[in-house]
């Protein structure tokens, strides 16, 4: 849960627990970003006013890399307000104040769907293989071993195929924290990840470095569901 509200979240903690949800509350966006997608949690409930990134800035980092559900709070009731949350990703929207009953219904619901609708991923570029549910790459079926951070990038990079994202949005989103001006993290995985593909790596597909604008996967992709 991530909610500014402490004495909200404190309440909802204690009533979700009474229907078997175990809660954990942070209060501000940035340590909403990191809890998300640390891939531990069923479901994400997210408010839209909250300090630091807001919640529709959460939501955005969310889904760069996570398909976690996420329920939105919000105390603006208005339509216009509830379209755009669900058209930036939202699984289901919620105006304040609202019955906890109401909540806990429609928490049911998005698990439901996730449950009867979530395949694993096995993305297939070129001669490389991702297994998404076993964490797992491969290169002419032979495994690449790779660290838990350049996994993760590697699949933001692939699932946003053709699209460049800055090294602060690949920080925050793959590895769950913000970078400083001179910190070159990111530029250091991805020459990992470009040496651990080998002689492959242009088959399998570039990962292009776009001139102050950050990194592209440029290959297509084939995605696969079991």
């Amino acid at each position: 849960m991530v909610d500014d509200d402490v004495e909200l979240c404190s309440s909802l903690k204690q009533l979700l627990g009474m229907d078997g949800f175990s809660v954990t509350a942070v209060h501000d966006g940035d340590s909403g970003v990191r809890h998300a997608l640390k891939g531990v949690y069923e479901l994400v409930i997210l408010d839209v006013m909250l300090p630091g990134a807001d919640g529709r800035k959460v939501l955005r980092r969310i889904r760069l890399t996570s398909q976690v559900p996420v329920i939105m709070l919000t105390a603006r009731g208005d339509e216009a307000d509830r379209i755009a949350g669900l058209e930036r990703g939202a699984d289901d929207y919620l105006p304040k104040p609202f019955n906890p009953r109401e909540l806990v219904a429609r928490m049911r619901a998005v698990l439901r769907r996730k449950s009867d609708s979530t395949p694993q991923e096995i993305f297939e570029i070129g001669n490389l293989q991702m297994d998404c549910s076993q964490r797992r790459v491969a290169v002419d079926g032979s495994d690449v071993a790779l660290t838990g951070a350049e996994f993760d990038i590697l699949l933001l990079l692939v699932r946003s195929a053709g699209k460049v994202l800055s090294r602060e949005e690949i920080a925050e989103a793959a590895l769950g924290r913000p970078i400083g001006f001179l910190d070159r993290s990111i530029d250091n995985h991805i020459s990992n990840l470009r040496k651990k593909l080998g002689a492959h790596a242009s088959e399998a597909g570039r990962i292009r470095n776009v001139r102050g604008a950050g990194y592209v996967y440029t290959s297509e992709i084939a995605k696969e569901r079991k």
